[in-house]
């Protein structure tokens, strides 16, 4: 084929039809490929022979637009066009703007041992703003890395700003320099903190579509946060619903806008009992009655309830939210605090799910437009599951939220942060 020739060619279309570009729908031996100025011709392997017209429309067409995120245009030695993918490192001599029909993005199989990097191959992330809380290392990383790498705005939210500078660091470097990615003090255990954060959030006048809470502790003793509240439940549940009250309007404003909730299968055992119902008047637990599975368990089940309820209040606005089990015993710095707890989770390490595997769901929910306007859900392996009963009870939901209220009233009034049980108790009796 002749380059000069090309140049005197008129076009049927002005732009590429996703479905008839699909490599799937030539005939065999054919394949798509195109020319500086986004000019497609069409390779046949088996003659050895190349053509401008389409071989079974007998078209001609031109690809427009920008390329996806992170893909470049090269040249190689003779000056021909090929693609190189700066974030998986590969080259690819078909246009990557051919064949991407984005109501098929998520049309790939999706299970237990996907990867977020997987879920998100062929989405572009320009223009979102997302925040990851906890996101200097583990399953926040691997979120956070992922949605830089597709183009998203994203910032680690996290209490140690060494460690996250650190990981943004090394997302830019170790991947792409493109990732626009940088770290923000957050210390969930800190009101003043929190307070602080989202002061400087909002000076940024920037929009936040993606919210994920991510962080979490396991204390394996009874400690108090900064405010006074068991530490476990301040920082996993009520550091998180502050947060969210500081954040909302700016959420309801970006929208559609997403949060996701991290959780664990751990909601269903509350109180380790069979009765699986969450007692709000032991929530949080008192020093006398702590024990470290129960509170965390505890905070998980109010992570879920949270989601459930925060959905109910602002999917009107356009916000929508999840829950996310991100998988079994994933190996992370969760339990470093308690010798027997690591010791469990480097047993059971060769059958965990990689860091970079538990984000996967976690993405899914911020980013599939299969979940488009859908929120209310507990998701574990990019699919729903079945939450427990008490977690999809809407009065359980409600008496927590007020709860929350109460403690951060309290909190942010100066009052000592000591839990009303007399108010507990008539919130939880219907």
């Amino acid at each position: 084929m002749n380059s000069d020739m090309a140049d005197e060619l008129s076009f049927d279309e002005p732009s590429v039809n996703d479905q008839l570009f699909s490599e799937e729908n030539l005939p065999p031996g054919w394949e798509i490929r195109t020319v500086d100025d986004g000019r497609i011709y069409y390779v046949n392997h088996l003659t050895k022979t190349t053509q401008w017209e389409h071989p079974q429309s007998g078209k001609r067409y031109k690809v427009t637009g920008d390329l996806p995120h992170g893909w470049q245009k090269q040249y190689d030695s003779k000056g021909n066009v090929f693609f190189f993918d700066v974030v998986n490192r590969r080259t690819s001599h078909t246009d990557p703007r051919l064949g991407k029909n984005p109501s098929n993005y998520h049309t790939k199989r999706l299970d237990g041992y996907s990867n977020a990097m997987h879920v998100l191959n062929g989405e572009n992330l320009t223009g979102k703003v997302a925040v990851v809380t906890g996101s200097n290392s583990g399953i926040g990383f691997e979120t956070a890395k992922a949605l830089a790498l597709h183009g998203a705005h994203v910032i680690l939210a996290c209490r140690d700003m060494n460690k996250a500078s650190k990981a943004a660091v090394l997302i830019r470097t170790t991947q792409t320099p493109e990732a626009y990615v940088e770290a923000m003090l957050l210390d969930l255990a800190s009101f003043a903190s929190i307070r602080s954060f989202a002061e400087q959030f909002r000076q940024r006048k920037l929009p936040l579509h993606i919210l994920i809470c991510n962080a979490a502790v396991f204390s394996s003793s009874w400690k108090k946060t900064e405010d006074g509240v068991e530490s476990t439940f301040g920082i996993n549940h009520l550091g998180h619903f502050y947060l969210v009250q500081l954040l909302g309007d700016i959420l309801c404003s970006s929208s559609p806008a997403r949060v996701v909730v991290l959780t664990s299968e751990s909601h269903r055992f509350p109180d380790l009992s069979y009765s699986k119902r969450l007692n709000l008047s032991d929530v949080p637990l008192s020093k006398d009655k702590y024990w470290s599975i129960v509170a965390y368990n505890q905070s998980k089940l109010c992570n879920l309830l949270f989601s459930m309820e925060l959905n109910r209040r602002l999917k009107s606005k356009g916000v929508t939210c999840n829950a996310v089990h991100p998988g079994n015993l994933i190996y992370t710095s969760l339990p470093k605090n308690s010798w027997f707890y690591w010791l469990l989770f480097l047993m059971a390490r060769p059958f965990a799910k990689t860091a970079a595997q538990g984000a996967a769901t976690v993405v899914y929910c911020a980013t599939s437009r299969e979940l488009n306007r859908v929120g209310g859900h507990y998701f574990n392996n990019c699919s729903v599951c079945l939450p427990s009963e008490e977690s999809k009870n809407p009065d359980t939901a409600a008496k927590l939220w007020q709860l929350s209220e109460q403690l951060v009233r309290q909190i942010t009034s100066n009052e000592e942060p000591v839990v009303n049980l007399e108010l507990i108790q008539q919130l939880y009796v219907t």
